[in-house]
């Protein structure tokens, strides 16, 4: 689903106060599919940490700013400006928490402090050096240096917080209470239930920018493979739809939205442990994967390779000069043999040993497991896939407990902070987590410090050059997305 993320922010933009509906063409309900359902407790501290989840939350809680398809718009901040390396927010005098209580300054000083002493998973607050009310509604965020996605990581992307409900919260985790979701936003949640994976929200009509025009938001649980029927049988209005059933649905006067290239499949590697923390393995498994039959077999063609270097040919950011690797299996066993294995039948031993490692795969990409265990098998290597649920193969990732994870994440069409999010040490278990090359550490610590696009692009490239050498995880492909709706908003 994070991958059509990008597709549904804008949808929901226009969900909320769609200047093609007329004053009385409200919608009632407006139901969504999703095919896993559970995205957790929609608070700023209880979302999983998916694309799903943040959407989730943040029908609930505003930020300073937003994004429409041109770029940066107002939302809590009405206008900003920098000021050396300090931004000041002209904040909106019209806007109420849910609960009545005013929305001001002070709220925005204590959620940029409240996430200094707990993190939020979303935003990283070390590049904040201080935060100011100058008045009830002007607040200034310090820097501690450059940082030029500012805005869009850290202004767009915090959901503000009451102070005063947050301020006596000592675990926000585990805060499930009503008032834990009293936000500025557009709506307010009326039931969520775990178990089924369904959640109802309501309009807000005390909202700023004016009362939302779909008046019921409802999520359920559709897996990937009815999401087609569904929508012809009018259960839901809206779906991420199959790739190889959006002309059917278009022929049945549906629309269909295809996405950007913003998801990438990696296999996420263990590269703490041996022989996974020699980059020779790293590099042998990649040459051994044909990655364009993969893309041509289990998406059916509804997709492209990714790049060794993460960023695809569609993106501003992409480097097309960094290394291929093309299909080779010899340049494999060339890079096993300096490693000391040796082919004695199947397998690559080594000591007596053969080259064993386990997969983890998920049911939604099993099919793209089995294909890989074949190359790899066809290789030399003895593989085993093991299938669990998203969020299991998430924590035994997060938690170094694995060889190999089939796995993978959006984000890659927003800014390039991301790589950063997906290499460094210190994110979450869609990060390779990777610190054992100081030169690309130094990369992207630069990177986000430079405020020339130009000359930060060079250093992008660099970024993408020195991973696609490391290979800390190994870019497989970007699949196509697709997102469906039945008309009932523009």
């Amino acid at each position: 689903m994070k991958e059509i993320l990008s597709l549904f922010a804008g949808f929901l933009i226009l969900v909320l106060c769609s200047s093609s509906l007329a004053a009385d063409e409200a919608v009632d309900v407006l139901t969504i599919a999703d095919p896993t359902g559970d995205w957790g407790f929609p608070s700023p501290y209880g979302h999983y940490s998916r694309g799903p989840g943040y959407v989730r939350m943040s029908l609930v809680f505003d930020t300073l700013v937003w994004k429409d398809q041109n770029g940066f718009v107002p939302a809590l901040a009405e206008s900003w400006q920098m000021d050396g390396d300090a931004y000041v927010f002209n904040l909106r005098k019209n806007v109420s928490w849910q609960d009545g209580e005013p929305f001001t300054a002070n709220d925005v000083v204590f959620t940029v402090n409240y996430i200094k002493e707990h993190p939020y998973q979303w935003v990283n607050s070390e590049p904040i050096k201080s935060a100011e009310a100058l008045d009830d509604y002007t607040v200034k965020l310090n820097l501690n240096r450059s940082y030029a996605p500012f805005l869009d990581m850290v202004a767009g992307t915090l959901p503000i917080l009451p102070e005063h409900i947050y301020k006596d919260v000592s675990d926000p985790a585990q805060f499930h209470d009503d008032k834990a979701l009293i936000g500025t936003g557009p709506y307010r949640l009326l039931d969520y239930d775990k178990a089924q994976g369904t959640y109802l929200y309501e309009a807000y009509d005390g909202y700023y920018l004016g009362a939302p025009k779909v008046k019921q938001l409802r999520f359920v649980k559709v897996s990937s493979e009815m999401s087609a029927a569904a929508m012809e049988k009018g259960d839901v209005d809206a779906a991420g739809v199959p790739a190889e059933v959006s002309e059917d649905l278009k022929k049945k006067g549906l629309t269909v939205l295809k996405g950007t290239r913003d998801g990438i499949t990696k296999i996420m590697v263990n590269h703490k442990k041996e022989p996974f923390s020699d980059v020779r393995l790293r590099q042998a498994i990649y040459y051994a994967i044909d990655r364009q039959s993969l893309v041509d077999t289990s998406l059916r063609g509804y997709g492209i390779i990714a790049s060794p270097g993460l960023f695809a040919p569609d993106s501003e950011w992409y480097n097309p000069d960094v290394e291929a690797y093309a299909y080779n299996q010899s340049k494999a066993d060339e890079l096993l043999g300096e490693m000391g294995y040796a082919k004695d039948g199947q397998y690559f031993i080594k000591n007596g040993q053969p080259l064993e490692v386990e997969m983890l795969v998920t049911s939604t990409n099993e099919r793209a497991g089995e294909l890989i265990k074949q190359y790899l098998e066809q290789a030399g290597f003895k593989i085993t896939l093991k299938s669990v649920d998203s969020k299991t193969l998430d924590s035994l990732v997060g938690k170094w407990d694995f060889d190999l994870a089939l796995s993978g994440h959006g984000g890659m069409c927003g800014d390039p902070e991301i790589l950063n999010r997906i290499i460094g040490e210190g994110y979450t278990f869609n990060s390779a987590r990777y610190t054992a090359d100081p030169k690309l550490n130094d990369l992207l610590s630069e990177e986000v410090s430079e405020m020339d696009p130009a000359r930060r692009k060079v250093l992008v490239d660099e970024v993408q050059s020195v991973y696609a050498q490391d290979l800390p995880a190994l870019p497989l492909y970007y699949s196509d997305s697709y997102w469906a709706y039945d008309g009932k908003v523009d």
